[in-house]
């Protein structure tokens, strides 16, 4: 009995700890100071800990291994084989990567990400905790909503009020283009579920000023590459929509009310959004998407997209031809970049490429590249069946987690959000989440073949 007491303490203990890293992660600036990465990595550890003990105590472990974290672990044996060093024939030091040091730096965090990936493949998987991970998510995006939009119009350039900022700050974050990222992973979740008729009566209400505030928030970010990405969103979970629509039987009469009902909620969302940019005021906004600059309107001085991307792109591409299989190194682009910009007479300093696409390929290679793909397969293959459940919590949960997904990655063509442990936990999170309700989807009596059960002896035979 007390054994069982243990097991389901430390089962709900560590469902609970996934949350509050979650929240760490995104209140900590994303975690990307050496304090906090610590704290982060640290968590990780002693989160596997919980798990090897809870395993003792049931003499058994059972694992639940989604294929969104076949490509992650790729990823990780990649930047293993990178950090590896030796020294040559004259004793210098020699690795695969540039900046053996930033590589091995970057596994750690990949590890520890994958480690949390795993974790919630396998503690965030029953209808309560799904429905927890959800309204919390909702909820912590909806206040940090409001949170950004008081310290935005407060006229307060420091993070948290004390903290100072040298680039644009919004919210917790030193960059405004990461609380757009943040925004647009969270944003879908409570779209989805008035869309799929989850929630209904005055919950729609509650669930839809959430999205609002979130969506306005990530608009007076001024990222335009936010701005598109939320868009995007709308207009995915308006398609995935009329996709669950025709997976469900012809015979049901209430399946063109659900096509309304999802078309409906996101051209609420979509109104309420604009009709708060506008009440607020709409000038900044305007005239960053027109010139790129929110104080001026003149469109004599629209800035260049080579000025803003264009010159980094082109010596990333650079960097791409010389090193095409296994790139420069997971974590050594700001060491490599200035060697390939001299290359084609520039000169600069940038720790990122703006474009994850671009920049895997350029730290690791086609070997990276592939990892990428796989993964990105993986997951749109998950959320396609997913959005089929007939469940409508679980199918919302595809389509409002899958909708952030795909957010995200269109954010990425011109950003680097996902080098945020705390976007790339979220992202991460919800894509193993998302794995095991696809898993379950088309198969439903083999449901079982989502996972990859390990029984094992670890104490000895329990007695019959």
């Amino acid at each position: 009995m007390l054994g069982f007491e243990m097991s389901d303490f430390l089962d709900n203990a560590i469902a609970a700890s996934l949350i509050l890293v979650v929240i760490f992660a995104a209140l900590a600036h994303g975690v990307v100071e050496p304090w906090s990465i610590f704290v982060f990595e640290l968590a990780s550890v002693v989160l596997a800990l919980l798990w090897t003990i809870k395993a003792v105590a049931d003499r058994k472990l059972r694992l639940v291994m989604p294929q969104t974290i076949w490509p992650l672990g790729a990823l990780v044996l990649l930047g293993l084989a990178q950090s590896v060093s030796w020294n040559d024939g004259a004793g210098f030091r020699q690795s695969l990567s540039l900046d053996v040091e930033s590589t091995r730096g970057t596994v750690l965090v990949l590890c520890s990400l994958l480690t949390l990936s795993i974790l919630a493949a396998n503690f965030l998987n029953s209808e309560v905790r799904l429905l927890t991970l959800t309204q919390v998510l909702i909820f912590f995006g909806a206040v940090m909503g409001v949170f950004g939009l008081v310290q935005y119009f407060s006229g307060s350039a420091d993070v948290y009020w004390t903290r100072h900022a040298e680039a644009s700050p919004f919210g917790p974050f030193f960059n405004r283009d990461h609380f757009a990222g943040y925004m647009e992973l969270l944003i879908a979740l409570p779209v989805a579920l008035i869309a799929t008729g989850y929630v209904r009566g005055e919950k729609r209400m509650a669930y839809g000023i959430a999205a609002m505030f979130m969506g306005v928030a990530a608009i007076f970010t001024l990222s335009r590459g936010g701005m598109i990405s939320i868009f995007a969103e709308m207009i995915f979970i308006a398609a995935m929509s009329f996709r669950r629509h025709r997976a469900m039987t012809a015979s049901k009469g209430p399946g063109k009310a659900r096509i309304a009902t999802g078309v409906a909620a996101v051209a609420a969302i979509l109104a309420a959004i604009v009709t708060g940019v506008i009440w607020i005021g709409a000038e900044p906004v305007i005239n960053r998407i027109a010139t790129g600059d929110p104080n001026s309107s003149d469109l004599s001085r629209t800035q260049t997209f080579y000025s803003v991307r264009g010159e980094i792109w082109e010596n990333t591409w650079t960097m791409i031809r010389q090193n095409p299989l296994m790139g420069v190194g997971l974590g050594a682009y700001e060491t490599a970049y200035p060697i390939y910009a001299r290359e084609n007479g520039m000169q600069g300093v940038t720790a990122e490429a703006h474009n994850d696409y671009l920049e895997i390929l350029a730290v690791g290679g086609v070997i990276g590249a592939m990892s990428a793909l796989w993964f990105i397969w993986a997951l749109f293959r998950a959320i396609g069946r997913g959005v089929r459940s007939p469940d409508p919590l679980t199918a919302a949960i595809a389509l409002g987690g899958g909708a952030g997904l795909f957010g995200l990655l269109v954010h990425s063509f011109f950003d680097f959000n996902l080098h945020l442990p705390s976007h790339a936990t979220v992202f991460l999170l919800l894509s193993v989440v998302i794995s095991n309700i696809g898993a379950t989807v088309d198969e439903p009596v083999k449901s079982e073949t989502a996972y990859l059960s390990v029984a094992t002896s670890l104490i000895g035979r329990a007695s019959s």
